[in-house]
């Protein structure tokens, strides 16, 4: 479904600002619930009729947002998505300094010290993301946070 109108899709993370159509749109319960159009079919489900009523929604570290409210709201979502950048720059840095992984250990909930295998990681994370995914329930930083200690430990395990 092309309802005709663009939206304006903001993810911050990476600073990237973009706009889209409504893809695929399905009744589930007492309202509606959408996805975007190609190329961003992967952002959704998320509620249209929030959208249409509220004029955004936030899915994961996607916004989507009428024209209008981009217009109110960019200039303080660029900073903090700019604070986002900075802050993950920090941690990479971190770890580029010889940082022993050890609260990316922790995160995870994983040994402190002891070989580990890219299978060790991904299993822990996966345990971990259960519940700090946004969308079940946790907290967008958080999962971010989890996400770079997995990955850290990834390269960590690789190299």
């Amino acid at each position: 479904m092309d309802d005709g109108r663009a939206w304006v899709v903001w993810n911050g993370s990476i600073g990237m600002v973009d706009t889209a159509a409504l893809g695929r749109v399905a009744q589930a319960g007492a309202g509606r619930i959408a996805w975007l159009a190609e190329p961003y079919e992967v952002v959704g489900p998320f509620s249209l009729d929030a959208l249409e009523r509220e004029g955004r929604v936030v899915f994961g570290a996607c916004e989507v947002m009428s024209a209008a409210i981009w217009r109110e709201t960019q200039e303080a979502l660029r900073r903090q998505g700019q604070q986002r950048r900075r802050d993950q720059a920090r941690r990479m840095a971190r770890f580029a300094l010889g940082d022993d992984g050890g609260a990316e250990r922790e995160s995870l909930g994983l040994a402190r010290e002891g070989a580990l295998t890219a299978r060790d990681i991904n299993s822990a994370f996966r345990r971990r993301a259960k519940s700090a995914h946004p969308d079940a329930g946790g907290d967008h930083d958080a999962y971010i946070r989890l996400t770079e200690a997995r990955d850290a430990l990834l390269a960590r395990a690789a190299s």
